[in-house]
């Protein structure tokens, strides 16, 4: 058996010397090497942006939306949308684990899981698309994975769906970096907070500020807004376009007294809203950029083109424990694993 990189580099095509991510062309042959897991695939969950610039793409048509996804991943060997750069997650069962694994992972033969990696560095192949929902990003599939040495994984849980489970863990970065973030009395703002990761993101900013803090949502629509609201997640809400810059700092000096945000968390998943996120945060303030929408050349030049001294995160899916974290907060808001039970199981 061939010996692997815990990075997955053995498997990069085109070009040499950069890692699977960046890759261009990847090698998603199903015969692992001595430190991979393969993984029969069961659904993929597609990222927002990448879901969403797919719909675009396909006019909506759902078998326009199969072939392109077909399409992406028979040239590049994995799933990653050209335009967003992003991929997704999937969930499967562990079919076979590399010789060089032994004793490095608890993971055995025929464990479910979900893969906390994205798909736009997971070797895959797709046997055929079986359903696609486009309500809730999320396509089933006949195909089967590769899951690296240093890739990362979370058991599916027993006390939820797996679907449900799965769509939560897609978005696990977000919750836990605003645990992370917030402090007790901040101000946040959470810009797509009618969302599967803004609402998520609110519930943990909400709790980590306490009752001297105070939390804003804003939804892209009344509908999103609403579905915060009725959750009693923010002590603010209100529906705006976030591509409209000075619409949102308008707002937020009228809700802050001026005073602007100490966070702004971004979860949107359309391009152009890097300047409301940064006209929204106070200097010395927090923006970060969960979106993988984001263009952070427009980030970095908009905050010097309007003078802010703020502190630019970018939006890491990973932090320690948050698939725990992620998990947890559906465990603490039956209100709020209702609703994601309802749109997502």
């Amino acid at each position: 058996m061939k010996k692997g990189c815990p990075y997955g580099t053995h498997r990069v095509i085109e070009p040499k010397g950069v890692l699977p991510q960046p890759a261009e062309k990847i090698d998603n042959t199903m015969e692992i090497y001595d430190n991979e897991i393969l993984i029969d695939v069961q659904t993929l969950n597609i990222d927002s942006a990448s879901f969403t610039q797919n719909q675009k793409q396909a006019g909506g048509d759902i078998e326009e939306i199969k072939k392109i996804m077909m399409g992406l991943v028979e040239k590049l060997g994995k799933h990653k949308n050209p335009v967003t750069g992003s991929g997704g997650m999937l969930i499967g069962t562990v079919k076979e684990i590399g010789p060089a694994l032994e004793g490095k992972t608890d993971l055995k033969v025929g464990d479910k899981i979900a893969t906390l990696v994205s798909l736009s560095l997971t070797p895959l192949v797709i046997e055929e698309i079986l359903e696609v929902r486009p309500d809730v990003d999320q396509v089933d599939i006949k195909g089967q994975a590769i899951l690296f040495e240093s890739g990362i994984y979370a058991v599916l849980p027993d006390d939820m769906p797996e679907n449900l489970a799965l769509s939560v863990l897609d978005v696990a970065g977000a919750p836990a970096q605003t645990a992370k973030l917030v402090k007790p009395g901040d101000t946040v703002v959470v810009i797509g907070g009618g969302g599967k990761s803004g609402l998520l993101c609110l519930y943990e900013a909400k709790k980590r500020a306490g009752v001297t803090g105070k939390v804003i949502c804003i939804g892209g629509s009344e509908k999103s807004k609403s579905r915060a609201e009725r959750l009693g997640l923010a002590d603010e809400y209100f529906a705006a376009d976030a591509t409209d810059a000075i619409l949102i700092y308008n707002r937020i000096m009228e809700l802050t007294d001026g005073k602007l945000a100490d966070i702004v968390i971004n979860c949107v998943n359309i391009p152009n809203t890097e300047m409301a996120s940064i006209l929204a945060c106070k200097d010395g303030g927090i923006v970060y950029f969960f979106s993988m929408a984001t263009s952070f050349t427009k980030a970095a030049l908009g905050a010097e083109g309007v003078g802010k001294d703020i502190t630019m995160i970018v939006g890491n899916g990973y932090t320690k424990g948050h698939a725990q974290i992620a998990l947890q907060v559906l465990r603490e808001c039956p209100p709020l694993k209702e609703l994601f039970t309802e749109m997502y199981a």
